[in-house]
């Protein structure tokens, strides 16, 4: 199998495994990445997904030595299927860790990007590497990365395409946590574990209302937050927090 999914517990961790040619995607293995996040979707016993890459790579992005033998990525212009690296179109209603070891690089930046948060090893490298090939962005990279860091600082990979290193992309938002080499997927998969503790229904309420909201005009993505947030309070979830919290549990910011 290109793609080996792991499930433990509320957490399901998804491996490209091509690491002979730095987990690059060919079309076969798009198809397995986008099956394995629909079986995630829709899989209830799941909260969290971890993205990893096995061999020390995260991803070099699409195979371009399929692509020169006529043997490319699938390039659906129906917005509604699978994109080129798979899941890259897809919109996940529950979160997503990427797990960053060597290289998260074209469309594996951009596989990346998909995720909600990037747990970055310090002797990682993302970069738009397909720069220097003629291999535009076609997996979210020119709407996602602006998004997460500014149009300026996504400009400047963008058009330049050179290496972004873990400080500095700690320092620009684009990481969310350093870990040593070795350890992103171990310390991703910790960080997913916590994260599906947390009372459900409000965490992904949450969630909704940053991404349906990003783009809104802020009074209709306040209204937006504040419905969503209400059939929170309505399903007896924020209640019952706030019982446990009245017995004395997580006093003084404890978790």
């Amino acid at each position: 199998m290109n793609v080996i999914v792991e499930k433990k517990g509320k957490v399901c961790t998804i491996t490209i495994n091509r690491p002979e040619v730095k987990n690059a995607v060919d079309r076969k293995t798009a198809k397995e990445l986008a099956d394995a996040f629909r079986e995630f979707e829709k899989d209830e016993t799941l909260r969290v997904a971890v993205l990893h890459g096995s061999g020390g790579t995260f991803c070099a992005g699409a195979d371009l030595k399929a692509l020169s033998l006529g043997e490319g990525n699938e390039m659906n212009r129906d917005m509604s299927k699978d994109g080129p690296m798979g899941p890259s179109r897809m919109y996940l209603t529950k979160p997503v860790i990427a797990a960053v070891s060597g290289y998260a690089v074209a469309g594996g930046l951009e596989l990346a990007l998909l995720c909600d948060l990037r747990v970055m090893e310090r002797d990682a490298v993302f970069g738009v590497f397909c720069r220097r090939f003629g291999v535009p962005l076609v997996d979210g990279g020119t709407q996602r990365l602006p998004r997460l860091i500014g149009m300026s600082r996504a400009l400047d990979l963008i058009l330049t395409g050179r290496p972004l290193y873990a400080e500095e992309a700690l320092m620009i938002g684009l990481a969310n946590r350093l870990v040593e080499p070795g350890s992103a997927k171990e310390e991703a998969e910790k960080l997913a574990g916590e994260i599906a503790e947390f009372p459900q229904l409000c965490l992904i309420s949450d969630r909704e209302a940053v991404y349906r909201g990003f783009d809104q005009d802020f009074d209709k993505a306040m209204h937006l937050e504040f419905l969503l947030g209400m059939s929170v309070v309505d399903s007896g979830e924020t209640r019952e927090g706030a019982t446990r919290f009245s017995n004395g549990q997580g006093r003084h910011g404890k978790f």
